[in-house]
């Protein structure tokens, strides 16, 4: 598809206007303009006006660049169902407005994960923040966790998961969750390193998995519950072959039993269709089949490397549905 494919007429200065662009100390603007309009299926006039209504770049070797949040961001509130953020969008949802049953089987996955550590400082050993399935009556099997060294490493494990509807049943806790998802936020893709400042995220009318899943843990802590935000993976997204960032709450519900909230989700779908309503209320409480928990909290590191470099490391997941 040419990048002219988006008619002209498209409103960007008010796709601009409508999303908030990630601030400074965030923003990586690595994106060269050819990637930009590739993304946005658009030429360079309509570059100029994007530019001109405040969309952040920087120009290196005469060449504008930008970062790849940014970019989603204007392709997801196009409306123009040609950008390549809403047709991903499409199809990582398809599966919402289906019947939920197939949600609540057994599923079996490969589960593959690079850890890199860019500024590597010699060998040392490698953690990663693993799948935590157990307790939702998940299973692992065939693990193979890295040996220490340098550079990179790998995990590996046959991962399967399972679904249950364990509906919310405390009224303050749905009153709580029904609050937040009236309050209009507005989901956005953002750096997990800026979701993790959560405050920022909300005063800027935005939010995402990660910023969602803290500020709903502090609000359910004032009320007097158990809870903590957790990170993990969102599986079988485009083949497998795109690492999301995912993350949701867990809380001690009036019952005394852990109850997961994927507010996120739930956001992301209703925006989809009005079709998503049996996967929405799935997502207030009960587990499905396409979620990988892991050991790691909310704002936390997926993966370590012990070798005193002060870069994070970089995790790359590959998970794929196993026929």
């Amino acid at each position: 598809m040419s990048g002219q494919s988006v008619a002209v007429d498209t409103p960007w200065e008010r796709v601009a206007d409508s999303i908030e662009f990630i601030p400074a100390e965030y923003s990586v603007r690595d994106q060269p303009e050819s990637v930009a309009q590739e993304m946005l299926r658009c030429g360079p006039a309509e570059i100029d006006r994007l530019v001109a209504a405040g969309l952040p770049c920087e120009e290196r070797d005469g060449v504008r660049h930008f970062d790849t949040n940014d970019l989603y961001n204007l392709g997801m509130y196009s409306n123009t169902s040609k950008t390549q953020p809403e047709l991903a969008f499409r199809m990582l949802f398809r599966f919402a407005g289906r019947p939920v049953d197939d949600l609540l089987r057994a599923k079996t996955w490969d589960f593959q994960v690079t850890l890199e550590c860019p500024d590597c400082a010699g060998e040392a050993p490698w953690r990663l923040e693993a799948p935590d399935i157990d307790r939702f009556g998940g299973r692992l099997a065939e693990v193979s966790e890295p040996d220490p060294g340098a550079g990179s490493a790998a995990y590996t494990a046959t991962v399967t998961t399972t679904g249950a509807r364990t509906p919310v049943i405390s009224p303050v806790l749905r009153e709580l969750t029904q609050e937040y998802l009236a309050a209009g936020y507005r989901w956005q893709m953002i750096p997990v390193p800026m979701q993790a400042d959560y405050g920022l995220v909300h005063e800027l009318g935005a939010t995402s998995c990660i910023a969602a899943s803290l500020l709903l843990t502090e609000r359910f802590r004032d009320a007097g519950y158990r809870a903590e935000a957790k990170r993990g993976w969102f599986c079988g997204v485009l083949g497998g072959a795109l690492d999301l960032p995912h993350a949701c709450v867990e809380v001690e519900d009036d019952d005394g039993t852990l109850k997961t909230i994927d507010i996120a989700k739930s956001q992301l779908a209703a925006r989809l269709s009005a079709s998503t309503g049996d996967f929405q209320e799935l997502c207030l409480g009960s587990i499905y089949n396409k979620v990988i928990p892991s050991t790691a909290s909310g704002n936390a590191a997926l993966g370590y490397h012990e070798c005193g470099s002060k870069t994070p490391v970089h995790v790359r997941a590959d998970i794929r549905s196993v026929r």
